[in-house]
């Protein structure tokens, strides 16, 4: 049982932890190819900038989360929100609503994302610096330990305080995300335009203003993401860039343009790396010695080394698109 609870906390807590962290930022690149057809490389230094705004705010008000009893970072997460929406719309009105006036190719749209992600990391290595900081400026990052029931079973099974507002939120946000598309006029119209642009235009439905809620809701998304991933770890300019390769793995692999399939996505591909860095051999312990003499298993049996779990994405991506090009919940064709 000890082998047991210690997968439970280095496969299912990390991986649902890797996996709401990919499913939320999934979803943001989904909804952007779904509306605009561009593929946003932006989106992971939207996070990164939804997270520096929270710090900001932290950091001028570092004892606003004792009123209430919880973390700073989470109490300044609404106003974080609301700001990074509105600069995501600013962005939108600034560079990517100039070339679809003029009728652009995707491409164009693509290496634009790319220049607006290399604007938004100067920025904040501009007044972050380029080193790590902690969104717990005036408190401390709570770690709980559950002990299992069990006679014999001294491990326990440990979440920390981030974790728990991450699932938390993680519900939260997919929760209200399917009911606003199902059932409000302006998630209806939203689904219009992702099936239909031209119809749904001829239709009378405002494209402007269907985008402008596109980059709102892509931009609290990204503000919860990024936020959430700096409190379970540390602040860097560069702290979501490294997960855009897998963001968009997900993206993929759960279907483009389907934005539950990106949820579904960012799951599998965050219990995938999961899965194959664990090392297998402590689930052999309790039968080390029941095995034969000549049979002698290596100390590592880690499918992959840490260090390379990124090629784990990549490979379920090729699998997936070999299988079914149009992902999971069958997507966009890109």
């Amino acid at each position: 049982m000890n082998e047991f609870v210690f997968f439970i906390n280095n496969v299912v807590i990390a991986g649902s932890v890797t996996g709401s962290i990919y499913a939320i930022g999934a979803v943001g690149i989904t909804l952007v190819f779904g509306i605009m057809r561009f593929a946003h490389f932006a989106h992971a230094d939207m996070m990164t900038l939804g997270a520096f705004i929270v710090l900001l705010l932290t950091s001028m008000f570092p004892s606003a989360g004792n009123a209430v009893g919880m973390p700073t970072a989470i109490v300044m997460l609404p106003p974080a929100i609301i700001s990074t929406a509105l600069i995501a719309v600013l962005i939108d009105k600034t560079f990517y609503k100039p070339m679809r006036v003029h009728g652009v190719k995707p491409i164009v749209m693509v290496i634009a994302s790319l220049g607006v992600t290399l604007m938004l990391q100067g920025l904040i290595r501009l007044f972050t610096g380029t080193g790590s900081q902690s969104l717990y400026v005036d408190d401390r990052k709570e770690i709980f330990r559950f002990a299992v029931p069990i006679e014999g079973v001294r491990m326990p099974v440990v979440l920390t305080e981030p974790q728990i507002y991450l699932f938390v939120l993680t519900v939260i946000a997919v929760t209200a995300l399917h009911l606003f598309l199902s059932r409000s006029r302006l998630g209806k119209a939203m689904r219009a335009m992702s099936d239909n642009p031209d119809l749904a235009r001829s239709s009378g439905i405002n494209t402007n203003t269907i985008v402008a809620v596109t980059w709102m809701i892509v931009g609290g998304l990204a503000t919860i993401a990024g936020t959430l991933l700096a409190m379970d770890v540390t602040f860097k300019p560069d702290l979501s860039f490294h997960i855009l390769l897998p963001i968009f793995a997900a993206a993929i692999v759960g279907g483009v343009g389907q934005p539950f399939g990106a949820i579904a996505g960012g799951f599998v591909v965050g219990f995938a790396e999961a899965l194959a860095v664990f090392n297998w051999n402590v689930l052999l312990r309790p039968v080390h010695d029941s095995l034969p003499t000549w049979l002698e298993l290596p100390s590592n049996l880690a499918f992959v080394g840490t260090e390379y779990k990124i090629v784990v994405p990549f490979f379920i991506l090729v699998a997936i698109l070999v299988w079914r090009p149009t992902g999971i919940f069958k997507g966009k064709v890109i």
